[in-house]
């Protein structure tokens, strides 16, 4: 992938929603909720503090994360769906 996200960004690979509940039910593809788990594929180099210094990014590839359902920008590069996001609008490292 050819995307590198700036200042505080990441990209992350959402995670395919599960097909069947806990009970067995199969859940067909217009009934899914939108994934709210994911991977970092890529980190941006961090936030310029207002005295100047960088802020390191907490998050790194290859983390899997919860982010919120409306977070980010979906975006498609080479075929694959990606969201960009600020590491802020993520919620936890799982």
């Amino acid at each position: 992938m050819n995307v590198k996200p700036l200042a505080d960004r990441v990209v992350v690979k959402p995670l395919e929603a599960e097909e069947k509940t806990a009970g067995g039910i199969i859940i067909p593809d217009n009934a899914k909720e939108k994934p709210q788990k994911g991977e970092i594929v890529a980190v941006g180099p961090g936030k310029a503090a207002d005295s100047g210094e960088k802020i390191a990014m907490e998050l790194k590839v290859g983390d899997k994360v919860l982010y919120g359902k409306y977070s980010g920008t979906e975006v498609t590069v080479d075929g694959g769906d990606y969201l960009i996001m600020r590491e802020s609008d993520v919620l936890a490292v799982i």
